[in-house]
C-alpha cells in the first residue's frame, strides 16, 4: 500500500462570479516509503497548489488524497510542511516556535520541550534556543522552520521552495544538511515531497522527479533517478539528467501548443518583456549555432522559473525552435536579430498579430472607439474573468509592453489609457 496517493485530483478556482479556471487536472500519483520526490514545472503550473492539497490545507475540486489508504479529510495526519517564507512567529523564541509543531501531540510540556531541544540540536541551532527570529539570519530562520516540521516526526515532509529565499551559499549548506539527515536516517520521515523551480536542486536532492505541464497542470513525466549519492553537479551523468529534464519541461504539450480556440482568444502569454526577448535573440545570433538550454541558462545565471518564460515567449512567436533540450533561431528569428530597430518592430508586429489572438482583439476594440483610446481598466476587468486579479494584471502588462514595442498602440502610464499610435495623446 502506498504511503500517500492522489487519485485523479483536479482543482478549479472561481474567477469572478460566472467563470472558473482549472489549475490542476486529473493528477494521479503514488508516493512510497523512501521516495524523495521533486515536483518541477513552469511558473504558474500549480505546484504549490498541489502541495497544499496534499497537506489538506485546501480541498480538491475532484478526486481524492489517501494517506495509508484512507481518504484525507481536513489537515492530513502524519504530514508536515515547510514554506519558503519561514512562517515563524516573531514574538516566540526558537524553542517556542519549534514546540508549536507538537501542538497536536498528546505529550506533557516536559516531553515537548525535550523533543524540541533534540530537534534544535539536530538542525544545527544548539545555543539559539532563546533567540527570537529577528536575531537570526535567513538560513537560521529556515532551520527553525525545518525543526518545527520535523519535531512531530511526520511520515511525509512537504517543502514548498524552502531554499528560494536564501542566498546561494546558505541554500547550498542547508541542502547538504537536509540530505545528510535523510540519507543517514537521522529523521523518522519516510518520504519527502519538494516543490522547486531549480532543476539542479531537484537532481541533487531527489530520487524521483515529477514534471507538470501548465494550463492546466498535468503530469508530463514521472522518472526515477538512479544517480548514486552524493552527486557531483559537474559530472557528465548529473548534467545529462539535468539536460533531459530541461528538454521535458520545454516540450510543449498538444494543448499548450494549440492555437487559441475560436471565440476564446484569452490564452495566457509567457510573462516576458520585449526587451528580454530581443536580448535572447541577439545572444543566439552571436553564438551562430544551436545551444543546450541548460548551458545557456547557467551562463545567464537564470533558474528555470526566470529562463523558461523568455524561451516560451520566443517560441510562441516563432522566433526560436526548441528540440531535445536545445535552442536555435528560426529563419525569422535570425532575420529579426540582424534587422534594424525599425525593421525589428515590423517583424514583431506581424508575428504578434498572427500568433497572439488577444492582441488582435485589443487592437480591434481600440479601432472601434471613436476617440481611439480606452482605459486600461476595461481590458483588466475582461482579463480578470479569465485569469483572476493577480494574473490578469501581469498578463495585461505583458501585452501592453508587446503592443507598445510593436507600435500597435501607445500607453499613457499616468492616465492608465491605451491609445492608437498616430492619434493625439489621450485625453481623460
Amino acid at each position: 500500500m502506498a504511503l500517500l496517493e492522489l487519485r485523479r485530483v483536479s482543482k478549479d478556482w472561481e474567477v469572478g462570479s460566472e467563470s472558473k479556471t482549472t489549475i490542476l487536472k486529473d493528477i494521479s500519483l503514488k508516493v512510497e516509503e523512501g521516495d524523495f520526490l521533486a515536483v518541477l514545472g513552469p511558473s504558474g503550473s500549480g505546484k504549490s497548489t498541489l502541495l497544499r492539497i496534499i497537506a489538506g490545507l485546501i480541498p480538491p475540486t475532484e478526486g481524492e488524497v489517501l494517506y495509508h489508504g484512507r481518504p484525507v479529510e481536513g489537515v492530513a495526519p502524519g504530514v508536515a510542511m515547510i514554506f519558503q517564507n519561514f512562517a515563524l512567529f516573531p514574538w516566540l523564541t526558537v524553542l517556542e516556535n519549534v514546540e508549536l509543531g507538537l501542538d497536536r501531540e498528546e505529550l506533557t510540556a516536559a516531553e515537548k520541550r525535550e523533543r524540541a531541544l533534540q530537534v534544535i540540536d539536530m538542525v544545527g541551532l544548539d545555543g539559539f534556543e532563546t533567540a527570537f527570529p529577528k536575531e537570526l539570519s535567513g538560513g537560521m530562520r529556515q532551520r527553525v522552520g525545518f525543526g518545527r516540521a520535523l519535531v512531530a516526526e511526520p511520515d511525509v515532509l512537504l517543502m514548498d521552495e524552502p531554499f528560494s529565499a536564501l542566498d546561494v551559499l546558505t541554500a547550498e549548506n542547508l541542502r547538504r544538511d537536509l540530505l545528510e539527515l535523510w540519507l543517514e536516517k537521522k529523521i523518522r520521515t519516510k518520504a519527502i515531497i519538494l516543490v522547486t523551480h531549480s532543476i539542479e536542486e531537484a537532481v541533487y536532492l531527489a530520487n524521483r522527479v515529477v514534471v507538470l505541464s501548465r494550463d492546466p497542470a498535468q503530469v508530463v513525466t514521472d522518472v526515477r533517478l538512479t544517480l548514486p549519492y552524493w552527486r557531483e553537479k559537474q559530472s557528465p551523468a548529473f548534467l545529462a539528467v539535468v539536460d533531459q529534464l530541461y528538454a521535458t519541461i520545454t516540450r510543449r504539450t498538444p494543448a499548450e501548443a494549440a492555437p487559441a480556440a475560436a471565440g476564446r482568444p484569452l490564452s495566457r502569454v509567457p510573462e516576458v518583456r520585449s526587451g528580454a526577448l530581443t536580448g535572447l535573440l541577439e545572444l543566439l545570433d552571436d553564438l551562430e549555432t544551436r545551444i543546450d538550454l541548460y548551458k545557456l541558462a547557467d551562463n545567464l545565471m537564470l533558474d528555470v522559473e526566470d529562463f523558461l518564460p523568455i524561451v516560451e515567449g520566443a517560441e510562441l512567436l516563432g522566433l526560436v525552435k526548441v528540440e531535445h533540450g536545445d535552442i536555435e533561431l528560426t529563419d525569422v528569428g535570425r532575420r529579426f536579430a540582424e534587422a534594424s530597430v525599425l525593421e525589428r518592430k515590423e517583424i514583431f508586429r506581424e508575428l504578434v498579430l498572427k500568433k497572439v489572438p488577444t492582441m488582435e482583439k485589443m487592437l480591434w476594440v481600440l479601432q472601434s472607439k471613436r476617440n481611439k483610446q480606452i482605459p486600461r481598466e476595461f481590458f483588466l476587468q475582461i482579463f480578470e474573468r479569465r485569469f483572476g486579479p493577480d494574473e490578469a494584471a501581469k498578463q495585461l502588462d505583458i501585452l501592453i509592453d508587446w503592443g507598445r514595442y510593436a507600435e500597435l498602440f501607445g500607453y499613457d502610464e499616468q492616465g492608465g489609457r491605451l491609445y492608437l499610435e498616430g492619434d493625439e495623446h489621450p485625453r481623460a
